[in-house]
């Protein structure tokens, strides 16, 4: 038994160097220039489901009996889960590094990142709207036949220009260079917040497709015990049978057998389709079967349960990039209406070269003369400054342009509000989920235990032991134990629905709270902990499923949000 303790304690142990010894993935691009730095990362606190009256142990291991020589009777047994590569091409890859992943390849971050690019270049254009083009060119000048002096007189002839130069050509209202640059600069900061978005979002897909992985891995274990147990079942009804037992329970087991046969082709199903759509957000090869190295009795743990909603509302409000975006849109919608409202006290500026034909050409050589003698070349240079003031159709309208940018402002001012109901509703729903899930983790765990006992005792009852009358009778009939089979693989899917509903919702509400992405995907690098004492026991076995219990907790981040304890898991003396 201590070589067994011992070699769980190392398989724990090296579990905890794999999950923290990965490196951190770095976005590729340019960075955004005035973003906010990286917080501290943080680090998944994970821990098996955990039950006063319970224990999760990896299949086969054996149950260890108390002080009296008393082996417990609600200890849990989970079976183990297959291997990937009897399916497929299996592709080995653990929770850190998915998270890392979302950060490298998904396009949805690609497309939020090119936004930014757009945005950030059209600022750059509306900075400098009140700088001229340069112009530079010839032209080439004919005409033959009738036309008109600047005295009024007609009359035909034939002539012939040359003309290269050069000159700047600037039309630009001052008010649009103002503030134009204003409101460009609120895009590109929305924007900026807009690709946070787009990281939160893509490390919540990430994080629920790998655990509906995992549920779905764990399923393919429970139908296999399930399947397993089913079998067994029709080996002892065909002993019995027909002389203590009916035959048509023979046929009864085989139909409960053939059921828990399609439970595992639906396992597998499941399996196959939730990897497939991880690796398609992930960009990786596809057709690859994703075998998580944790169990999937894993439950990670981001956020106490203990915070209320009360707690965490605040700072969801004030952390969420959502929010930044659309403040900085009514701050863009603010300057538009000033730059409307001033457009008719301030000029259009028109600055234009004077050519001879064409006025991007301010300066040059210039020639001509009759028919088709070019000559007399020589320097000219002229140009034409304007400042008009302009009132569009009589301030008509200027008043509605006014009217139109209030109502976008308006808009705006709504979209945040709207934000605002969403966040705080995805607050409270996620913080539910965690609650309720953690409740149906706890029963559920009775549940496996329950209806494993119950099975074991059916099949081990299914042998001649009353007797009634001058006849032996079966302990428990074939139909109960075929009823007890179908309760276990049931309960396996209760039990493993509720570990990835919990890990679902803690990412949830992490990401409701707004910083999912800039502190998941980078690892903190940590020493493993210290095998426990020899002679300290802990209290809840949790196979190479269980991590190393010190992390960075979401108090340390977000002040006045409930730390998670970073003590060691509890343990109890022999």
């Amino acid at each position: 038994m201590a070589n067994t303790n011992r070699m769980r304690r190392t398989v724990r142990w090296l579990a905890g160097v794999g999950l923290f010894s990965l490196p951190a993935c770095t976005t590729p691009g340019t960075q955004i220039a005035g973003s906010t730095p990286l917080p501290p990362a943080l680090t998944q606190r994970t821990k098996p489901p955990s039950h006063a009256t319970t224990g999760v142990l990896p299949a086969g291991a054996q149950v260890a009996a108390d002080d009296n020589g008393v082996t417990p009777a609600k200890a849990m047994t989970l079976p183990t889960v297959p291997a990937a590569e009897t399916q497929g091409k299996p592709l080995p890859i653990d929770l850190p590094t998915a998270l890392s992943l979302s950060n490298a390849n998904p396009l949805d971050i690609q497309i939020a990142g090119e936004r930014l690019r757009t945005a950030s270049a059209q600022f750059d254009r509306a900075k400098v709207l009140w700088l001229p083009n340069l112009g530079l060119g010839v032209d080439y000048f004919r005409h033959d036949g009738q036309i008109q002096d600047v005295a009024g007189r007609v009359f035909n002839t034939s002539k012939s220009s040359f003309y290269v130069g050069a000159g700047p050509t600037a039309v630009f209202s001052i008010g649009d260079a103002l503030y134009a640059p204003l409101a460009a600069r609120q895009i590109v900061r929305a924007r900026q917040a807009d690709v946070e978005t787009a990281r939160n979002d893509i490390t919540l897909q990430v994080a629920e497709a790998y655990f509906n992985v995992q549920q779905a891995r764990g399923e393919v274990a429970g139908s296999i015990d399930s399947l397993r147990r089913a079998e067994e079942l029709v080996k002892l009804t065909e002993k019995v049978a027909p002389d203590i037992a009916p035959a048509v329970e023979v046929n009864r087991a085989k139909a409960e057998a053939s059921r828990r046969r399609q439970a595992v082709e639906l396992a597998y199903e499941r399996w196959q389709v939730a990897s497939a759509e991880l690796t398609r957000i992930l960009r990786l090869e596809p057709g690859t079967l994703v075998e998580p190295a944790e169990e999937p009795s894993l439950a990670v743990e981001l956020i106490d349960a203990n915070a209320t909603p009360d707690d965490l509302l605040p700072l969801a409000l004030t952390h969420r990039p959502e929010l930044a975006s659309d403040q900085a849109v009514i701050q863009a919608a603010l300057a538009r209406i000033r730059q409307e409202k001033v457009r008719p006290f301030v000029p259009n500026v028109a600055v234009r070269g004077a050519g001879p034909q064409v006025a991007a050409l301010a300066g040059g050589y210039f020639g001509g003369g009759k028919n088709d003698d070019v000559g007399n070349f020589g320097g000219r240079f002229s140009f034409d400054l304007q400042a008009v003031w302009e009132v569009q159709n009589l301030g008509f309208g200027n008043r509605a342009s006014v009217r139109e940018r209030e109502a976008e402002q308006r808009v705006a001012l709504l979209q945040l509000l709207r934000t605002q109901d969403r966040i705080t509703a995805e607050v409270v729903q996620a913080h539910t989920q965690i609650r309720r899930a953690a409740n149906r983790m706890k029963i559920a765990e009775e549940g496996v235990a329950d209806a494993a006992e119950t099975a074991e005792k059916n099949l081990r009852g299914l042998v001649p032991g009353k007797k009634i009358g001058d006849r032996l009778a079966l302990v428990f009939r074939p139909q109960e134990a075929v009823a007890a089979v179908a309760a276990l693989d049931q309960a396996y899917r209760d039990y493993y629905a509720a570990v990835a509903d919990h890990n679902r919702a803690q990412f949830r509400l992490y990401r409701a709270l707004g910083h999912p992405a800039r502190s998941l995907t980078t690892p903190v690098h940590k020493p493993a902990p210290s095998p426990p004492p020899a002679e300290a026991k802990p209290a809840r076995a949790a196979g190479p499923a269980m991590m190393p219990a010190s992390f960075i907790t979401p108090g340390s981040l977000y002040p006045g949000l409930p730390a998670v304890p970073t003590s060691a898991p509890p343990t109890q003396p022999k």
